[in-house]
């Protein structure tokens, strides 16, 4: 285990720098980020007024030599100060991840709790109407966008439901905690997951089901309960662990579309979306190189549940 972590730390490392570098290097070919304090790309201002602009945002040095400025700052803790809004980017994640962290738990939860179970009963009850209903359940929230699915459930729950005990909010979020106003971005973010959990926990089940370990534990009289829950699920959960772990991991870094439909002020919509239409590059690469982290740690979690949920899997 020890080996394997620091191998995957070294490359982690490694996947950092070449990511950090590539995004940095593809925002110098936009506008230059000095458009973003004279917006009429220089008329009204002298050639030396621009240069010392330049000079004090750190944009005449070469790009290597920006980039090490940028990483060292990086490593001491400052992720820089946003152009846009003059404000150290640090806070400004910190203020937006919790929003987006709150929409992922429970758009994962959701996706979960409906994905999985549904999976394992399709399985199970394999060319019965219960198998025909996930399915199509499956390829519906597959088939439609998180954008569709929202306004749609805006449209029955907001609208058509209006003045009725179901009438749920349609976007926002209040500063304190309420329940309803989670329900409707929870659900269209998590449905599209819940489906492809579907299909791979019912895929997984039904070769785990016809295996010849679970046969023998049939013919030696074993309960149909505990063999589905004991030992056949437990072997199918690799595949679905994996994806649901690396989903989170993705909406941890901004469930964008569900974030705009909803108007939910996360990381997503506040901070990446913002930074690109501003050419505020500070915000991105700060916010990006936070993506990366979050995506690595997820990925090593994954890696590491494989040995939980399965001891003949070994790390090495």
């Amino acid at each position: 285990m020890t080996k394997f972590l620091v191998s995957r730390f070294l490359s982690s490392i490694v996947s950092v720098l070449g990511a950090t570098i590539a995004i940095f290097t593809l925002v110098q070919f936009h506008n230059d980020p000095r458009e973003l304090f004279v917006p009429d790309s220089g008329f009204g201002i002298t050639q030396e007024q621009w240069d010392r602009l330049g000079e004090r945002l750190g944009f005449n040095d070469p790009l290597y030599i920006q980039y090490l400025k940028w990483i060292g700052n990086v490593l001491r803790g400052d992720l820089g100060v946003s152009l846009a809004r003059d404000r150290p980017v640090t806070d400004l994640i910190r203020g937006k991840i919790g929003a987006t962290v709150q929409l992922a738990v429970g758009g994962w939860i959701f996706a979960i709790l409906l994905g999985i179970p549904t999976g394992v009963v399709a399985a199970v009850k394999r060319g019965t109407v219960w198998d025909y209903i996930a399915r199509g359940a499956a390829i519906l929230g597959q088939g439609a966008p998180p954008f569709v699915t929202g306004l749609v459930l805006i449209w029955i729950f907001s609208v058509w439901l209006d003045d009725t005990p179901f009438q749920l909010p349609s976007g926002g979020r209040s500063p304190t905690f309420k329940f309803e106003e989670y329900i409707l971005p929870c659900v269209a973010l998590g449905w599209g997951a819940a489906a492809g959990l579907m299909r791979l926990t019912r895929s997984a089940m039904l070769e785990v089901l016809d295996s010849e370990y679970v046969r023998l534990a049939r013919a030696k009289g074993v309960g149909w309960n505990k063999v589905i829950y004991k030992h056949a699920l437990r072997n199918a959960l690799i595949a679905p662990i994996t994806s649901a772990l690396l989903i989170f991991a993705n909406w941890l870094n901004g469930a964008l579309v569900v974030e705009i439909v909803f108007a939910w002020p996360g990381i997503g919509f506040d901070a990446l979306f913002r930074a690109v239409n501003d050419n505020d590059f500070p915000l991105l690469l700060g916010t990006v190189f936070i993506f990366i982290l979050i995506f690595l740690v997820f990925a090593t979690l994954a890696d590491v549940a494989y040995t939980l949920i399965d001891p003949r899997v070994r790390l090495g």
